[in-house]
């Protein structure tokens, strides 16, 4: 070997260390950054004693598409739990305290000790007072429910803008990685940010992608629905001034694809959009039909009754008073509209006295015959509450209950619900962190075994370097001797 093949060799071999060592000092510096894929340098001879060195990033497909899909199940459950939880606190308060099951129990209590001194109107004021605060969390209830249903529209309107923007995000990095893949240059920190951006657009809404030439990704949801495809497709929403009880949420449309919401508490909505759908559509939307079947078995239960004559509204009334609510039928929005009739109200002229007497529709309905001791019709009032009566299945809950059966149960109902959904938020949220370690094991950076490299490359280093030097010598020796 010639003493310029020999120095060739050496410079060659330097070149090649500097730039692995430039690639694992990249490694340990960007170790804790869980978008970053470890590279590994490795060296090809082109020529004889020429080295160059291939950089290779680290993928595992399998795994990464497992923690796409954990996200997107995550997203869509947390986004359910975290709801619910909001949604709770304002309709029943801390501890059920401003629920309609506490107030009927007030309510109940109150009739009680009226019927016990029937001719006592301090107590009858009593009464219609707790009449008034069961009506008050009814209609604060609709009312929380419907701006809690407001604020959910909003947040998808959020969500929609900024999953728009990440698809326009990925068409950038997308063209990079095409770019630099069909022009031989390394893509890797390309690729690192479009596989962070995709981890980001899982989290809205659930994606499936294949790559094709020069790596151009295509990315879809699960169902099929185009989201990418060289350019982003219109993902589009157009959010509600405010709603009102049984008013239908607007749709989201991805590529003029309507979006699915899901069901159950453990839900089948996958991704963020997805999970406000459900709590938007489904999860509120029960609450309030459980508020206003409430109303409407308060109505009846307490409403007048009379030989030959229609029963009508008594203690509480609605708009289409004096009629009542017909038996086992929703009425949207009765939790918002049902009232304390003003005929018994004292702070609005009305004698709190025909509670106990009846005629508020009327001397026909009068029943009162026996003075001011009097008590049948306030305990009849009292075995109303706890009688079974029918209810709409479109509710959610059970169809023949008592009203204040039926209120505690709605309680039970979504207690249960969020319990269950708070469970598989927790083991969603713990299998998308076991397949986001799987992954960042299998393709993220091990600072003890780039260390390590970076010794050996420091012992190659100093091999070539020693190499250099001899031939140095070599060469000085010779131009010494023909000197």
């Amino acid at each position: 070997m010639s003493l310029s093949s020999a120095l060739s060799i050496a410079q060659s071999s330097l070149l090649a260390t500097s730039k692995q060592t430039s690639i694992v000092s990249r490694n340990v510096a960007d170790a804790s950054n869980p978008d970053y894929a470890r590279r590994t340098a490795v060296i090809t001879s082109t020529a004889p004693g020429a080295r160059s060195v291939e950089i290779q990033r680290a993928a595992n497909d399998l795994l990464f598409r497992q923690n796409l899909s954990a996200l997107s199940a995550w997203s869509g459950q947390s986004a359910l739990y975290s709801g619910m939880d909001q949604l709770d606190l304002a309709v029943n308060g801390v501890d059920n305290a401003s629920s309609p099951s506490t107030a009927i129990a007030n309510l109940q209590n109150a009739l009680q000790l009226y019927a016990t001194t029937p001719s006592n109107q301090n107590l009858g004021a009593s009464v219609i007072d707790a009449a008034k605060d069961v009506v008050r969390s009814l209609n604060d209830g609709t009312t929380a429910i419907q701006d809690f249903r407001t604020q959910t529209d909003s947040q998808i309107a959020t969500a929609v803008d900024d999953l728009n923007s990440l698809l326009s995000q990925f068409q950038d990095a997308n063209k990079a990685v095409i770019s630099g893949t069909r022009s031989g240059t390394d893509v890797s920190d390309a690729l690192d940010q479009r596989d962070a951006l995709l981890k980001k657009i899982a989290e809205y809404v659930p994606v499936s992608t294949f790559t094709r030439g020069d790596n151009d990704m295509v990315i879809t949801t699960t169902d099929g629905t185009t989201l990418f495809e060289t350019v982003p497709r219109s993902v589009s929403f157009t959010p509600s001034a405010g709603y009102t009880a049984g008013t239908p949420g607007n749709t989201i449309y991805i590529d003029n694809v309507p979006v699915s919401a899901g069901t159950g508490d453990n839900t089948s909505a996958v991704g963020k959009l997805a999970g406000l759908i459900t709590l938007r559509d489904s999860v509120a939307a029960t609450m309030q039909s459980q508020l206003d079947e409430t109303a409407r078995g308060l109505i009846t239960a307490f409403a007048e009754n009379a030989p030959s004559q229609s029963d009508a509204a008594g203690l509480f009334t609605w708009s289409g008073a004096p009629a009542v609510p017909a038996a086992g039928t929703l009425v949207n929005g009765l939790a918002g509209s049902i009232s304390v009739n003003t005929a018994m109200d004292p702070s609005a002229g009305g004698d709190p006295a025909l509670l106990r007497d009846g005629g508020a529709n009327g001397a026909a309905y009068i029943l009162n015959t026996s003075g001011s001791s009097y008590s049948d019709l306030l305990i009849a009032y009292g075995d109303r509450l706890d009688q079974p009566m029918a209810f709409d299945a479109a509710a959610g809950i059970t169809t023949t209950s008592s009203v204040s059966d039926y209120a505690a149960n709605a309680i039970g109902w979504f207690e249960g619900v969020r319990q269950q959904a708070s469970t598989t938020a927790d083991a969603k949220e713990a299998l998308a962190t076991r397949t986001a370690e799987a992954l960042s094991n299998d393709t993220g950076v091990n600072v003890d075994q780039e260390m390590s490299l970076l010794l050996d490359l420091e012992h190659t280093y100093q091999a070539s370097a020693r190499m250099m030097k001899t031939v140095d010598d070599m060469l000085s020796a010779l131009l010494d001797a023909v000197g």
